[in-house]
């Protein structure tokens, strides 16, 4: 079994929206089997529609159909978006499982918008974080301290005045 990890999670992962709707079965840790449609799958996780939501955190055993044969997985249940509808994301896949769904979400994606975010992706991973130059450090102080120069100016000229006029 692969326990996933989630090395970027930041970065969503492409979701499908499965063209038929898709019972799921899950079980949970107590033993007790529920149903579901799954709506929304990608390689993390999916979001799940049931008459009920199971708490968060609750780790169960899914699995539903797809067009490349089943899937089984160790899910973990996260907070309901709405009353009917409760995301999961996968903890554990088996191998043959990993690449079923994988093919099942590879068959949905566009390839040239898939290779337009992984060239994005790389670029933000090797870019260098934006360095303050002393001309700017430099330039930023002085353009703050000019309002306060301004008011203290203004300030000794008019009470200045004022004081002498006494």
């Amino acid at each position: 079994m692969i326990y996933l990890t989630h090395s970027h999670p930041y970065w969503r992962g492409p979701r499908v929206r499965l063209a038929n709707i898709t019972p799921a079965a899950l079980r949970l840790a107590d033993g007790r089997c529920h149903r579901g449609k799954l709506e929304t799958v990608s390689l993390t996780g999916g979001l799940l529609s049931m008459p009920y939501m199971l708490n968060r955190g609750s780790r169960i055993k899914l699995m539903f159909l797809t067009p490349t044969g089943p899937v089984r997985a160790s899910a973990e249940m996260l907070s309901p978006v709405s009353t009917t509808r409760q995301p999961f994301r996968f903890v554990a896949l088996e191998e043959g499982d990993q690449r079923r769904l994988r093919a099942v979400v590879q068959s949905f994606l566009d390839p040239g918008e898939q290779a337009w975010i992984e060239k994005y992706r790389a670029a933000l991973a090797n870019r260098e974080p934006a360095r303050l130059g002393v001309f700017r450090v430099a330039f930023c102080s002085i353009k703050i301290q000019t309002p306060q120069l301004n008011v203290r100016s203004w300030l000794r000229q008019h009470v200045g005045t004022a004081a002498s006029m006494k």
